[in-house]
This record gives C-alpha cells, sequence and structure tokens, in this order.
C-alpha cells in the first residue's frame, strides 16, 4: 500500500537520477509498506529483487545463486557476492535497481558482502551505474548498530530513508465506510502501520475485524509485535513481564521494580532495548515553569498493537484458549475498550490541529508540541510559538457530554504547570454543555471542537 508515501517515493527518485552508483539504506518496522514502496519505485525501472533469508553467510551465496538460475542466469552453486553482482548486470546498458530486503542478515555474519558491495559499486561506475537499495525491518538494529558493523563500508552509504507510520488521516482513506468513531477505534488498535490496517475490512465492525483477525492463533499478533521481539530480542520472558507492568498502569522504574522483583538497573537496560525497537517510550512533559509539578521517568507502551496485546489479551490467555472469541471480546475488550481508545485520542486531536496549523486556518503558528504529565493533573496537548505563547487542549473521547466541570480541571491543570495559554481547545467525540458552550461564546480563546463528523 503506497498511500501517504509521496516524499519517500521522490526521495528515491532522486538518488536514482543522481548521476553515479549509489547505496541507499531503506527501513521502517515490519508492515510499514517497505516492499509496496519499492514495486512502485522499480516498476518502470530495470531491476533485480532478492529477499535475503536468516542463514550462514555461504547459505545466503548459495539461495541468492538459485535464484538467478531460476531467472536463467550461468552462474555457480556458491558464488562470491561479488560474482553475483557481477551477473546480476552484465551486459546492462542503463541505470538498474538492485533490491536487497531484510539486507542484515547478510550483514550480520560477516562483512565480505559489504567490502564486496562497496568494491562493486565503486568500479561498476566505469560500466553502468547502479542504485543498490537495501531493506531492512529491524530499525533498532540499523539506528544502533549498523554502522559499528560495517565499519569503514558505512562511508559508501548515500543517505538513509525511514519509513514512519502514516497519519490517522491515511486511515479514514482506507476505511472510508467507517464512522469516525470507528476510525479512532481502528487507529488506537494498529496504530500507523499499513500493513496491518489491510488486515481489517470496513464491511466489518471493529469488534469483528478484532474477533476474526487479531484473536485467533494464526492472526495477526503472529510476528506482530511479539515476533519482532522473539527476533530481535533474547530473553523474551523478562520483557514479557515488563510490558505487561506498564500495560497495567506500573509506568514509573519504581513501580516496576516493586511489581517484578527485578533490579532497576536490569529493567533500565531492557526498557533501554525495547526503546530502540520503538515499543516503548519515554515520556517527558512538555517543559514548563512548573516543573516541579510535572512526573519524570514515565514509561509507554508506544506501539499500539503492543499494548493492545498486553491490555486485553495477555492477562485472559487462558479465558482466550477456554472461551468463544465473541464471548471473550465481550467480557474482556469491550467493558474497558473506550479508556483504552482515549488514551490515543489526543494523537488524532493534535493531527487536527496540525492540518488546521497547515492550512492558515488555527491562527497560532506553534514551533514545539507535546504534552504535560503532572503528579496531580495532565494536559494532553501543549504547544508554544516562537514568542513563547502557549496553546493548550484537552481531548474528550470517552465522554458522551464535555462539562464546564472539564474546562475547570483543564484550568487547574494549568495553574499547576504555571501556563498561560493564548488558545485554549476541548476536543470531543460527543457533544458540549449548554454553560461550556456560553462560555465559548464570551471567551474569544476558548474553542471548542467536535470530532464525532468525518
Amino acid at each position: 500500500m503506497l498511500l501517504g508515501r509521496e516524499t519517500e517515493l521522490n526521495q528515491l527518485h532522486q538518488y536514482y537520477e543522481r548521476k553515479g552508483s549509489r547505496i541507499v539504506v531503506l527501513y521502517g518496522q515490519k508492515n510499514m509498506g517497505k516492499t509496496s514502496l519499492v514495486k512502485a519505485f522499480v516498476e518502470d525501472k530495470k531491476h533485480v529483487y532478492y529477499m535475503a533469508r536468516s542463514c550462514s553467510e555461504r547459505e545466503q551465496r548459495y539461495q541468492w545463486a538459485l535464484d538467478l538460475q531460476k531467472e536463467g542466469a550461468e552462474i555457480l552453486g556458491f558464488p562470491s557476492f561479488g560474482e553475483i553482482f557481477e551477473r546480476i548486470t552484465v551486459g546492462q546498458n542503463q541505470k538498474q535497481v538492485i533490491v536487497i530486503d531484510e539486507f542484515q542478515y547478510i550483514v550480520k555474519t560477516g562483512s565480505s558482502f559489504m567490502e564486496e558491495l562497496v568494491s562493486f559499486v565503486r568500479n561498476n561506475q566505469e560500466k553502468t551505474d547502479v542504485l543498490v537499495v537495501l531493506c531492512s525491518s529491524a530499525v533498532g538494529w540499523v539506528e544502533n548498530t549498523m554502522l559499528e558493523k560495517m565499519g569503514k563500508n558505512a562511508y559508501a552509504l548515500s543517505g538513509f530513508i525511514k519509513l514512519k507510520e502514516l497519519k490517522f488521516a491515511d486511515l479514514m482513506e482506507v476505511f472510508p465506510y467507517y464512522s469516525m468513531e470507528e476510525c479512532v477505534e481502528c487507529y488506537a488498535i494498529l496504530g500507523g502501520v499499513p500493513g496491518l490496517w489491510m488486515r481489517f475490512g470496513d464491511r466489518f465492525s471493529v469488534k469483528d475485524n478484532v474477533i476474526r483477525s487479531i484473536l485467533p492463533p494464526t492472526g495477526i499478533l503472529v510476528g506482530d509485535p511479539l515476533g519482532i521481539m522473539s527476533e530481535e530480542l533474547r530473553e523474551t520472558a523478562v520483557y514479557n513481564t515488563i510490558l505487561s507492568a506498564i500495560a497495567e498502569g506500573k509506568r514509573k522504574l519504581n513501580d516496576l521494580h516493586l511489581h517484578t522483583g527485578f533490579s532497576r538497573a536490569k529493567i533500565s537496560v531492557y526498557l533501554k532495548n525495547l526503546m530502540e525497537l520503538e515499543i516503548v517510550e519515554k515520556v517527558f512533559s512538555f517543559e514548563t515553569e512548573g516543573k516541579e509539578q510535572a512526573q519524570k521517568g514515565i514509561y509507554r507502551i508506544k506501539d499500539h498493537l503492543t499494548y493492545f496485546y498486553f491490555r486485553f489479551i495477555y492477562p485472559s490467555l487462558s479465558k482466550l484458549q477456554t472461551e468463544d472469541k465473541a464471548t471473550f471480546y465481550k467480557e474482556c475488550i469491550e467493558p474497558k475498550l473506550k479508556s483504552y481508545v482515549a488514551e490515543f485520542f489526543k494523537d488524532v486531536c493534535l493531527e487536527q490541529l496540525d492540518e488546521r496549523k497547515r492550512k492558515g486556518l488555527l491562527g497560532f503558528d506553534y514551533v514545539k508540541s507535546g504534552e504535560w504529565v503532572g503528579k496531580s493533573g495532565v494536559i494532553d496537548i501543549v504547544a508554544r510559538d516562537d514568542a513563547g505563547r502557549m496553546l493548550v487542549a484537552k481531548c474528550c473521547y470517552d465522554k458522551g457530554m464535555v462539562t464546564y466541570e472539564d474546562y475547570e480541571e483543564l484550568l487547574a491543570s494549568m495553574k499547576l504547570a504555571k501556563i498561560k495559554a493564548e488558545h485554549i481547545y476541548l476536543f470531543s467525540m460527543g457533544r458540549f454543555d449548554e454553560r461550556l458552550s456560553l462560555e465559548a461564546k464570551v471567551k474569544t480563546n476558548l474553542h471548542l471542537f467536535a470530532v464525532n463528523v468525518r
């Protein structure tokens, strides 16, 4: 699925159009759309694609040779990587794209691949230019280990393209028959991962999609996200314990220590690994004058599907095995789903603000945004412009009606954070009570924003 990838596609085209041969790294979490992007990029170009295996270097070269032999190439059973590259480009008189998917499997087994690739790219420029696209779904490895593993060969890389999650607006395009509320629920469960969106369908309710695509043992949880941990990390039992505790609400280091019994030092190391894989994030409050009232060292599960799993499924695995899926959903997911979705609603609201700012409809050009997490109270969105002026917002998903008391609660949090805001937004999936609506007519800096209509 190529929706929302115009920027990355243009980047690939720019590398291709430049004179000379180049090596580019394209990476992103599984199901982020790398394969679809590559297909769109090479469809009108001479290209070769190879999917690397998790195997020894010798076996890798053997499997690659088999692939080429199936395409009619004459090549030895165990060629060197240099011989493979030569075979791929022999007789070519136009620029060629060589795509090597999950290339980390090759690099991890030894240095010869990068050495021979770099030598080939540099020497081949006298013949025909090539663009080598190295693809990987091992985000943590690419960002934290790859350069050290490549050594001096890393200097031959021309650039990096990272595929990040798509926006909520993109999800709405994929699910045209869903209501706004259903889209928000879907986003809260799957995040901005297009490959996971394809496993749902808006001809089914969100409930039915969960029952048919997530709860079965052959569902999308196989390999995502749990497969990422099993492949990238050791001692998954420790990671599961930590993630389960965070999903249960134990989000400070000391709380995790008391619950798990692990040392603080051990937990910190495991949290660091989870953050490198973009499964967990450390929450930093937006910096305000009320620093003493802000919480520090809060951890949150960043990957939506991982959080959904540890929030609803992991604590009730026994029941999942003994009850039918519909009953499991009704008893273990449905009662707390709205409160879960509410945690991600602020991301949808911030995207709405960003879009209004982009179109010049906001009247406030903020340059930095975040959230404020206090020891007492929270502010879902805090934004500041270059002049130091502030915008704040409260995002109410699981309330049928936002009341004046909700507004007062936001004002109390602003007082703790020592924020004086030029603009105050209240977002709602429902309605606003009469007193609050009247207040918004009197106060020009108070804005009520209903998000319940597409």
